[in-house]
């Protein structure tokens, strides 16, 4: 059982640079459309 427990440890800090592309671009995003959001609603307030 321990060599188990050391395989899934091993397997779960194990990252593809794919994956943590992908999560990156998906943060970028996501602050891109809150920034959006936000500067849009600025706009409107004043305008």
């Amino acid at each position: 059982m321990k060599k188990d427990k050391k395989m899934k440890n091993k397997e779960q800090k194990h990252y593809d640079k794919g994956q943590i592309f992908v999560k990156i671009m998906a943060a970028f995003l996501a602050v891109l459309m809150v920034g959006g959001t936000g500067i849009t609603l600025i706009y409107a307030l004043m305008g």
